[in-house]
């Protein structure tokens, strides 16, 4: 008996990897099919981008669509906001996301509740008492009315929240003993324990404020305040008709996202996945 049951199992266990081996192909194929829906529109973008008026193969475009959409401004505009912006959400985020993850303070968890409840509220239904308060300030058609509207955000607060929450308490304790203060255990043990969590941050805000069209649109007039979306965004209106050239601009305007991205992915992905660990 002991001898069948171990044929059985001899003869039973390549049906299970020819079962294994048929779902990593069905799975590989879907992934593939996936990534061919996905990547075909940017194949699309730049191989349009790169087509002359005769079909042939040429580097015009992109000088063309760089100096007709004064891309330069434009790119010095966008990295000043974004960068702005993304220094004061990693502010914000880290000094709240710490008092929420190891000070106790009555209303804690009401706190915490309303933080995240901001992050179903669209800026757009904000925009209007946020225009007031600009313009009594006298911030309109400034650098400060496109960088303080975003200075915080509940996403980040929660991200550092999280991620501060995986930290062993043992390492603060420790460092009490010492005699460090509060900021100090932040400055020099919670923050550099944290660079995960704050490279995604800063890659979700970079991006996020380099791509926003809203605020530019809304809160400024003046011409050398355009930032990249708003210059992508005339030049499509001025040169709807000449795809190539637009095309080109698409691309020069998500190359900097682009580039950023493959820089800091693997601590985007490291980061994101230790953010759920403690409640």
């Amino acid at each position: 008996m002991k001898q069948r049951s171990l044929e059985i199992d001899k003869t039973s266990l390549p049906f299970s990897l020819v079962n294994i081996s048929r779902i990593n192909v069905l799975i590989l194929l879907v992934l593939l099919i996936g990534a061919i829906v996905v990547l075909f529109p940017l194949l699309v973008v730049i191989k349009t981008s790169f087509t002359s008026p005769k079909d042939s193969f040429t580097f015009a475009n992109y000088q063309a669509a760089w100096h007709r959409g004064n891309f330069l401004l434009a790119f010095a505009n966008s990295t000043l906001v974004a960068l702005g912006v993304t220094a004061l959400q990693i502010v914000t985020s880290a000094l709240a996301g710490y008092a929420l993850a190891r000070l106790k303070f009555k209303g804690q968890q009401a706190v915490l509740l309303l933080i995240l409840t901001t992050l179903v509220i669209p800026f757009q239904l904000l925009v209007i008492p946020v225009f007031v308060i600009l313009k009594w300030a006298h911030l309109i058609n400034s650098y400060w009315s496109l960088i303080l509207p975003t200075a915080a955000n509940g996403f980040g607060i929660f991200l550092m929240r999280q991620y501060f929450a995986s930290i062993p308490i043992e390492l603060e304790e420790a460092a009490a003993l010492d005699g460090a203060n509060r900021l100090q255990i932040l400055m020099r043990i919670m923050l550099p324990l944290s660079r995960p969590a704050l490279v995604t941050l800063f890659l979700f805000t970079f991006i996020g404020e380099w791509n926003d069209l809203f605020k530019p649109l809304v809160f400024t007039t003046r011409p050398e305040l355009r930032t990249v979306q708003l210059a992508l965004s005339e030049f499509q209106e001025q040169f709807t008709s000449d795809w190539s050239l637009l095309m080109a601009a698409v691309v020069i305007a998500t190359i900097p996202v682009l580039i950023l991205f493959l820089i800091g992915q693997k601590q985007l992905i490291q980061g994101i996945g230790s953010t759920g660990i403690k409640n």
